[in-house]
């Protein structure tokens, strides 16, 4: 137990246990302890409580099994692996949904670099080659069918249930983003699981073009930009919750790495259980218009149901002219 705390958080030795600063909120006298004879770790300033495996689980975003898998490797073990059996259709969709988004991916960070016009644009917005680098922002190319190049059996299944591809009535395909820079949607394991696409001419609308929920992506469950930021995060003791892809990048430009937003839905209970892992205080700034009002207003009603005691919320609210994004700048 110590072993595996001490890797992450640097324990200090506190009479029979072991204590340091809480990971898991934000705090200056250390309050967090590790028991070697019990096995348990235990903070007294926010409660977290649990095991080797419940602090992998937490700490790192790991499920269960990759917890279990990573204290036996860490020891020399060998976790004996259920025989997968590939043709099991709820298998076969998974594995084909994470590879086609990964392959999309992929494709459009290639074209980012191909494309002078996107390029230019994403300099105009005050973002470097690095930040977009980091966020793997890339660029679907305009065009009807260019992901045929990276997925020859352009009538597999798999990408229109990821939605890569969409057919209309007539049964012809197309892909689903055109012309549009594109911001990969990552699971709390890094993996991408959806797109978030944004126009780059001001006429075309919508402004934004999301993937549609699939076994992988539910919108209401997801945070963009969550992965990157959880330590970030935790450093600070706050999350940021904006509202578009763009305002979460163009703040980590400008070093405020510790920023989410939510998936073109309103805040949710799911959304803050999930920072409340992350932090004791989360702190919402949205547009100022009156959209972005009404959003901060749905995000106050929509976190009553998660708040438990300690938890600070906090409203930001720009003037009407700006969002995050414009007013960093």
């Amino acid at each position: 137990m110590v072993d595996v705390v001490d890797k992450s958080v640097p324990l200090k030795k506190a009479g029979a246990n072991y204590s340091a600063c809480c990971p898991f909120h934000n705090e200056k006298s250390p309050s967090f302890t590790v028991s070697p004879t019990k096995q348990f770790y235990h903070c007294f300033g926010c409660g977290a409580h649990g095991t080797a495996i419940g602090f992998l689980m937490e700490y790192q975003g790991l499920s269960f099994v990759e917890a279990i898998q990573d204290l036996a490797k860490n020891v020399g073990l060998i976790v004996p692996q259920e025989t997968r059996d590939p043709d099991k259709p709820a298998q076969k969709v998974v594995v084909g949904l994470q590879e086609s988004l990964q392959q999309a991916a992929n494709f459009y960070k290639a074209e980012l670099k191909k494309s002078s016009r996107a390029i230019d644009y994403l300099k105009s917005r005050g973002l470097s080659g690095q930040i977009a680098a980091k966020f793997q922002v890339g660029y679907a190319p305009a065009g009807w069918q260019n992901l045929q190049t990276v997925f020859p059996n352009y009538e597999s299944e798999a990408l229109t249930t990821a939605g890569l591809v969409v057919e209309n009535e007539q049964g012809r395909r197309y892909d689903r983003f055109r012309d549009r820079i594109m911001f990969p949607i990552h699971d709390q394991k890094g993996q991408v699981i959806g797109f978030g696409g944004r126009v780059i001419n001001p006429e075309d609308t919508p402004k934004y073009y999301n993937s549609p929920e699939t076994p992988l992506f539910q919108k209401g469950h997801e945070l963009y930009g969550l992965f990157l930021a959880r330590r970030a995060i935790r450093d600070a003791g706050r999350a940021l919750v904006v509202e578009g892809y763009m305002d979460v990048v163009a703040l980590a430009q400008y070093g405020i790495e510790y920023a989410v937003a939510a998936l073109g839905t309103a805040t949710t209970p799911f959304h803050i259980t999930k920072l409340m892992r992350q932090a004791d205080e989360i702190v919402f700034c949205f547009d100022g218009d009156n959209a972005g009002r009404t959003a901060a207003w749905r995000a106050a009603m929509n976190a009553l149901p998660a708040l438990t005691d300690g938890l600070k919320l906090t409203f930001l609210f720009l003037p009407k002219e700006h969002d995050p994004d414009s007013y960093v700048r």
